[in-house]
């Protein structure tokens, strides 16, 4: 069930992360600039993400900043990957951005699944 709910919460995630950057762009700017609404919305983000992730899925006790210190390690971990296959799929190998980021989409899920659940939220 943990990886149903992984999903379910994921894609939760993935509709409040477009909200809360598509929302910060809309406040912050002109007043801020892109890169500060970047920062602040990948900040909320990040934390809305672990805490759903830390209460409905893996469900752990305690250890609140250690785990949310873990879940920045995967989470900057998979962008860097991500980062890093665009530039070999599309800018390398030529194929179309629409099936490139389908490929890392996909690679993210999972690494990001076994990150949280091996590393973040792991269980002595």
């Amino acid at each position: 069930h943990q990886k149903s709910r992984y999903l379910v919460v994921g894609a939760l995630n993935t509709g409040v992360g477009y909200g809360i950057g598509v929302g910060s762009y809309m406040l912050g700017h002109p007043h801020l600039s892109l890169i500060e609404i970047g920062v602040v919305s990948n900040v909320l983000a990040i934390t809305f993400s672990f805490v759903t992730y830390k209460c409905l899925v893996f469900q752990t006790q305690g250890q609140w900043l250690r785990e949310y210190a873990r879940a920045y390690l995967v989470y900057g971990g998979t962008a860097l990957l991500g980062i890093a296959l665009l530039w070999l799929l599309v800018g390398q190998l030529a194929l179309s951005i629409w099936f490139a980021q389908a490929i890392i989409i996909v690679l993210t899920i999972l690494i990001s699944y076994l990150g949280h659940s091996r590393f973040t939220f792991r269980r002595s």
